[in-house]
């Protein structure tokens, strides 16, 4: 199968660690020019030493705070300019909020989680909209596998995740005169240090051992194990190339089939 990414530009978002960089990392091994981002520059920079040898895309790097509009639109000319070109393929992603109940959450929290996991998808698509409104171009918005089945405590997670589906689908629409594909892709139990966080935090409300935790999820695992962020990766990694020339508006859960929902 060939994906033909070669020289394609690509953004990455929030891709210092976990999925963010599993995903660089495979757009790299497949030949395409990576942009990562975050607001951690020594990170990224360990990121970039890592990556850069595993293809032959070339690999650089931006700090920006993607809940700020003049970050955003200063990345997106960064990425225009280190790589020569327009952008080919963005790939939507931020860390998860807090958990919390939704009594225990306050104004500010449900504000902060708007604009990091909804609004700044939101700002980062209209930015690159004129690049791939000329010759089109690749949309991935990473969700979570609550778009189909709330998660208990994550409140904030289950509410913003589902705007990204709603926003995925309807630009399917919008920018299908232009060539452009845009897909929710959503993780179930990858390992990751953010899932190792909420199973310690799981662990420390009910008096357990992570390692009891992580058992007991592993076990509403159809797969019986978490996923590995590579595998993710892949997934994504397909949506974006030529392989994939007639996916639009679809989500997708790589969950290992834990999601019980149709």
């Amino acid at each position: 199968m060939e994906l033909h990414l070669d020289g394609k530009v690509a953004l990455v978002v929030a891709s210092s660690k976990g999925l963010g960089k599993a995903i660089a990392a495979q757009l790299v091994k497949e030949g395409a020019d990576v942009m990562l981002t975050s607001r951690d520059e020594e990170r990224l920079r360990a990121a970039q030493e890592e990556l850069s040898p595993l293809g032959t895309g070339r690999v650089s790097y931006h700090r920006a705070d993607i809940t700020q509009s003049k970050d955003i639109q200063a990345l997106i000319q960064v990425t225009r300019e280190t790589f020569g070109k327009p952008i080919d393929l963005l790939i939507n992603n931020a860390g998860g909020p807090p958990g919390g109940t939704f009594e225990q959450l306050t104004d500010a929290d449900w504000q902060n989680a708007f604009e990091l996991n909804l609004l700044s998808y939101i700002r980062i698509i209209r930015e690159v909209l004129p690049d791939m409104k000329r010759k089109g171009g690749r949309i991935v918005n990473i969700a979570s596998s609550s778009i189909k089945e709330p998660i208990p405590g994550l409140i904030l997670s289950n509410a913003f995740r589902l705007g990204i589906v709603g926003l995925t689908k309807t630009l399917a629409a919008e920018l299908a005169p232009y060539h452009i594909l845009i897909n929710t892709v959503a993780p179930g139990r990858i390992a990751t240090d953010r899932v190792a966080e909420l199973d310690r935090k799981q662990a420390d409300q009910q008096g357990v051992s992570r390692e009891q935790i992580e058992q007991q999820s592993r076990e509403g695992i159809p797969l019986k194990r978490y996923g590995k962020p590579e595998e993710f990766a892949k997934v994504v990694t397909f949506l974006v190339s030529d392989a994939s020339s007639y996916v639009t508006g679809s989500s997708i859960i790589v969950d290992g089939g834990m999601v019980k929902s149709i």
